[in-house]
């Protein structure tokens, strides 16, 4: 049972001995990197950075729904860098358009 699974894998038209698997599967990279920066003062972060990794994750993840045969890799790897992309975005205008301004106090 395992070694036809196996075998269906290898043999499928995205599997390991192609690069539409090898590809998206590098590209975890970017992701990982994303959520490793998590921990990055929000002054670093990059508001064109990532805006493109969003909306990169965005269309490269409809894309990989709508081809034939499906290619679950591309897809979930695309989801993870949208939701990266997005969650690092809400960190940087949290952090630069909501944050608390101090009240003025006048002097006399």
């Amino acid at each position: 049972m395992a070694t036809s699974k196996l075998q269906a894998l290898w043999n499928h038209p995205a599997g390991p001995k192609t690069i539409h698997f090898w590809a998206p599967t590098f590209k975890w990279g970017i992701s990982i990197a994303n959520i490793a920066d998590f921990a990055k003062p929000t002054d670093k972060i990059s508001y064109p950075q990532q805006l493109v990794v969003a909306c990169s994750g965005v269309i490269w993840f409809r894309y990989g729904m709508v081809i034939t045969p499906k290619n679950w890799n591309l897809s979930s790897v695309n989801l993870a860098m949208a939701g990266t992309g997005i969650c690092q975005l809400a960190r940087k205008i949290k952090n630069d358009f909501a944050s608390e301004v101090e009240p003025v106090v006048a002097k006399e």
